[in-house]
This record gives C-alpha cells, structure tokens and sequence, in this order.
C-alpha cells in the first residue's frame, strides 16, 4: 500500500513569550485527508500552534511546513494554501451571509466571473441557501460558524484550520457542524482542529495530538491512544485524564475563561 502524502510537519517547533514557553519542541506530521485533533487543557498552547501554522505568530525556534511551505520563509504561500476559522466571530453581523462571503471572495482574488457560481455552491453545501440574503446578525449561533467554515474554504484550500470550532454551541447545534466538517473531509480537505471536547474529538479525528503545558504528551488514532492507558473499555476522557492530570480542575486562568464565555455569548 502506497505511503501516505505528507501536508504538514512541525519539527522542534517552540513559541516563547518571554521566559513563559507556549509551545515546547512539539513535533508531528499530518498526512493529506487526516482530520487531525490538536487537543488539551485550557492553555495547553494548541492555539498558539495553530496561530504558528496560519503564519499569525512567527515561532521562536523550530521548524513548520505547510502544503510544502515554510511558515517563517513563505508566509504569503502558506496562506493562500489555507483557510482558517478562529475561535472569535469572523463574520460581520450588520452584513448579509452574501455580503460576507464576498468580501470573502475578493480578499482570496476569486475571479469575478466566478464568484457567484463559488458563492452559491458553498451556501448549498453548507445548508445555508435559504439564509443567505439575510443579516447575520439574525443567524443562530451554528449557521455563524457553518457561514464561517464556508468563508475560510471559498477559495478550496487543500488545509483547513479549525480553532475551536463549536465553542458556544448547543449540542443540536455542534452536531450540525460536525456533519459539515465530515464532509468537507471525505471531500478531501485535510482539516486540523483543536477541541477539548472529547466527544468531539472522537466523532471527528483520524489522528490526535494531546498537548499539556505546551508539550506534545501523546500521539496515534483514537484507538492507539486507548489502548495506551488501558485498551478494553478506556474512552478518550481517560486518555484526556491520564495524559492532562494535574490541569483536569484547574480549567485555565481568568484570561482563558473570559475569552471562553465571551466567545460563547456572541455566538449564543
């Protein structure tokens, strides 16, 4: 059986804030068509290694690769290789879901003959036609973020970043996201995510990475990381447990739970 495609590698990729390490010497490959979870604690640096991989934050030391470009070398490469869907709202809510995504197109240089055709395509596929000439200010909190992920892959990138995709959300909402990201990835996009929603880490990723205290602590398939503390009956809420102890109560700092709950009421 042919070996898979490498997209993406970090090697010894690390983030300072002074003398606070963020990201420590964290290395791992992702193969193209993964769905791959970046998972952890409150603070366990995973979205400071997604905002190193999008090129928002240059890495104090290390090495990343994506789609075959340098972050630190080839910014401007990586990102028209990428789309990206931070935790904060990025979407205008005195626009309609239209509006949006035509700013959105004309920021990737969609050509304008085919901007419409995009446009409709994506609102389809994401089961927002009948919301589309509406204000998003009026959209539930899961159409924002399906608007969202149909903004970030206009342009078809063959990654996709996805930073907490379904903080906020209520289950019937979560659910109607994940069946989107599914099939973005049977589509063939190679999604990588960062959750500390166990539930949602199980319905959605191939591979996993567990972060604790900026450290890569673990590293395989959903069942690889079961078997690793136990096998026969263990969920990946003992994996988190096991690998992530001492940080189970601490449910990060003041900064972290404001960012959480306001990011949660704007989406509610």
């Amino acid at each position: 059986m042919a070996a898979k495609e490498k997209i993406l590698e970090t090697q010894l990729l690390t983030r300072r804030f002074g003398s606070f390490v963020a990201v420590n010497e964290v290395s791992f490959i992702v193969h193209r068509g993964d769905v791959f979870g970046l998972i952890g604690p409150n603070g366990a640096g995973k979205t400071t290694t997604i905002k190193m991989l999008t090129t928002l934050l240059p890495p104090t030391s290390g090495t990343a690769t994506v789609a075959g470009f340098d972050v630190a070398h080839h910014p401007a490469s990586v990102r028209r290789s990428i789309g990206y869907v931070p935790q904060l709202l990025s979407a205008d809510g005195s626009l309609t879901g239209y509006e949006n995504m035509l700013v959105f197109a004309k920021l990737y240089d969609i050509p304008a003959r085919e901007r419409a055709a995009r446009i409709h395509d994506s609102f389809e596929f994401m089961g927002l036609s009948d919301v589309r000439d509406k204000l998003v200010r009026t959209y539930s909190g899961g159409m924002i973020r399906r608007l969202e992920i149909a903004q970030a892959v206009l342009h078809n990138p063959p990654i996709l970043f996805l930073d907490e995709p379904t903080v906020g959300l209520d289950p019937v909402a979560r659910q109607s996201v994940w069946k989107q990201i599914k099939l973005l990835a049977r589509n063939g996009t190679t999604i990588i995510l960062t959750t500390h929603y166990m539930e949602e880490a199980e319905s959605l990723c191939t591979r996993i990475v567990i972060m604790h205290k900026g450290k890569m602590v673990a590293n395989g398939s959903p069942g690889e990381l079961k078997k690793s503390v136990g096998g026969n009956g263990s969920t990946l809420d003992d994996v988190f447990a096991f690998y992530s102890k001492d940080t189970l109560e601490s449910g990060g700092g003041y900064r972290e739970t404001s960012r959480v709950r306001r990011t949660a009421r704007r989406l509610s």
